[in-house]
């Protein structure tokens, strides 16, 4: 069972939805993809009984890029080291910040902001006192209040996203009449197998609307 459709308008200074065929650089994406759509409305409301489905993305401003260099560390605590330190109670997990620092540039978005229409879905996890009205007001009530589990952020944490909520019966801001086609962009990480599988589907701007029902998606 689905809930009614929500509309929450997010910005913030910076964005950056990183494209994973760049290796090296951060490269973004023109448009928030709907990964991260569903990242910050998760950070406002997160139970397992539900499951959210971003169905549009409007975009507000015109896009903006911004080229910034900074540093970045090159390495990650091994998996490995953290269980040995569990097991034996103990172990040498410091990472120095100087040995393993890296310049790096990135391609970032600047002065974004989108309205995000999105529902959600009980899942098989929804117990028998869950119901879509329960998390419906639950959502309003914390979007409407700006309370979140933590800090929405547009790609990276560093990128910090303010919201508000939009009610049923107000008129919600104007997209740009921007259209073109964005090619293939990541629509989502498939978790049931062993390891994340990427997900991506044609992307195309429909006079500053992201539609995002009845995509075909392709791994």
């Amino acid at each position: 069972m689905n809930s009614n459709p929500f509309r929450l308008r997010v910005w913030g200074e910076n964005a950056c939805f990183t494209r994973p065929e760049m290796k090296v650089e951060r490269v973004s994406y023109e448009v928030m993809t709907p990964s991260s759509a569903r990242g910050i409305l998760e950070a406002i409301l997160w139970k397992p009984a539900i499951r959210w489905n971003v169905l549009r993305i409007d975009v507000l401003n015109p896009v903006r890029w911004e080229s910034v260099r900074r540093n970045e560390v090159g390495a990650v605590i091994p998996a490995g080291s953290v269980k040995s330190a569990m097991k034996k109670g103990g172990g040498d997990l410091g990472l120095f910040i100087e040995d393993h620092r890296q310049q790096r540039a990135g391609l970032f978005l600047r002065d974004v902001a989108y309205v995000i229409h999105a529902a959600f879905e009980l899942t098989d996890k929804a117990g028998a006192d869950d119901s879509v009205t329960k998390f419906e007001q639950m959502f309003i009530r914390r979007a409407t209040a700006g309370q979140c589990f933590h800090r929405p952020y547009f790609g990276c944490r560093e990128f910090a996203v303010s919201f508000e909520f939009i009610p049923q019966n107000t008129e919600g801001p104007p997209p740009i009449a921007d259209t073109k086609d964005l090619g293939w962009m990541l629509y989502d990480l498939d978790y049931s197998g062993d390891e994340p599988l990427p997900q991506f589907f044609h992307a195309r701007l429909e006079r500053g609307s992201l539609d995002l029902q009845n995509v075909e998606v392709r791994s």
